[in-house]
């Protein structure tokens, strides 16, 4: 099999094992993407979010082939921006964060539907969410978080 290329987090890399293994396994195993978490395995809960070309995906859902020349973000490069500098202290402000495994997918999904939609309602945060799922927070304060970074943060997206 032929080495897959792609972009993660910014930098070019190589995967040499096969295009069926799981993106999920691959990030957290081969490359340490810790934020990447196994929650369901089954495409239902979003704990493994990642943006694959500006789009939200759950990588325990996603083939190694399916990311050859693409670009992944993972919260590790996502932390690096100005956008997530916003979301985080909004999540931190309205405490929209309690037991934090759910939190790195939270963040990505908060990402792929600002940028899609820079002010969205509630209606519209609720749907952008509806592939993440949170035990603890009853998603409420998540919703507020998200009408606050949309706010303090406009221009960004």
């Amino acid at each position: 099999m032929d080495a897959i290329q792609f972009v993660l987090n910014g930098r070019q890399v190589t995967y040499t094992g096969s295009a069926a293994d799981r993106l999920l396994d691959v990030l957290r195993e081969i490359f340490r993407c810790t934020s990447v978490k196994c929650g369901c395995k089954e495409g239902e809960c979003g704990a493994c979010s990642v943006l694959i070309n500006h789009t939200l995906y759950n990588s325990c859902c996603v083939a190694m082939g399916a990311v050859e020349g693409a670009d992944v973000v993972t919260l590790e490069g996502f932390r690096e921006t100005e956008r997530f500098a916003v979301l985080e202290k909004a999540f931190g402000s309205v405490s929209a964060v309690q037991c934090g495994f759910c939190t790195p997918g939270m963040l990505l999904a908060a990402e792929a539907l600002l940028s899609k939609n820079p002010h969205p309602d509630e209606e519209k945060i609720r749907e952008g969410f509806s592939g993440n799922l949170c035990r603890c927070t009853g998603y409420n304060a998540i919703v507020n978080a998200v009408k606050q970074a949309a706010e303090e943060g406009s221009g960004l997206w």
